[in-house]
C-alpha cells in the first residue's frame, strides 16, 4: 500500500514537524506560467479609473497570463481582486462572441452576430447624426449635433476613453461625460 504525499502528512511523520521545508514543499515541477511567454504587452487595468499597470504574456498570439506591473508608479505591481482576474475577460469561458438583441416593441431576446450588430450601430449613430445636425445657430457656425452623447464608465482605461472622446467630438457630439470623473 502507497502511503499518502499529502504536506501534512510528510510533517507529521518526516523530520520538518513545524513545515517549513521540504515537508511543505510540492513535488510538482515549479516552472512559472509566465516563463513560456513568447513577450510582455504592457497594459492597463479596466476595471476602474485608477489605472494600474498589468504585464500580460502572450504565447503563440494567446494570452497566457495577466499580473501587476511592478514598473507601475501607480500600483507597483500589484492589482486589487478585480484586475488580478483580468485573465478571465480574455479566455474565460463566460465570454459572449453574440450579442443579445430585442427588436422594439419586441418581447424576445435574439442574438446576433457581431458584425451585424456593429452595423447596425453604425447605421444609427449617421442617421441621428444626420436628423440633429446644427450647421449654425443664430449665423454662428456651430457645426454640432445634439442628436447622441456619450457616457463613458470607469472599466474603460485612459486609452479607451480618449479614443471615445476624440470619435464622438469629430462626429460633432457635445454632450460627452465620463461617470469615472462625475
Amino acid at each position: 500500500m502507497k502511503l499518502p504525499n499529502w504536506p501534512v502528512y510528510r510533517q507529521l511523520t518526516g523530520a520538518d514537524h513545524g513545515g517549513l521545508g521540504a515537508a511543505a514543499k510540492s513535488n510538482r515541477p515549479r516552472v512559472a506560467r509566465t516563463s513560456t511567454a513568447d513577450r510582455v504587452v504592457k497594459s492597463i487595468c479596466p476595471y476602474c479609473a485608477v489605472g494600474c499597470g498589468q504585464n500580460v504574456y502572450v504565447s503563440d498570439e494567446k494570452v497566457i497570463q495577466i499580473e501587476g506591473d511592478p514598473d507601475s508608479p501607480v500600483s507597483r505591481g500589484r492589482l486589487c481582486p478585480k484586475g488580478s482576474a483580468t485573465l478571465q475577460l480574455t479566455t474565460g469561458s463566460a465570454r459572449q462572441y453574440r450579442v443579445k438583441y430585442r427588436r422594439p416593441f419586441g418581447t424576445e431576446w435574439e442574438d446576433l452576430d457581431l458584425d451585424q450588430a456593429m452595423d447596425m450601430i453604425a447605421d444609427r449613430v449617421i442617421e441621428s447624426r444626420r436628423r440633429g445636425w446644427q450647421q449654425e445657430i443664430d449665423g454662428t457656425f456651430t457645426r454640432r449635433t445634439l442628436g447622441f452623447a456619450g457616457l463613458g464608465g470607469a472599466t474603460l482605461d485612459n486609452e479607451e476613453n480618449y479614443l471615445i472622446k476624440k470619435l464622438f467630438t469629430a462626429l460633432g457630439a457635445i454632450q460627452i461625460e465620463n461617470q469615472a470623473r462625475l
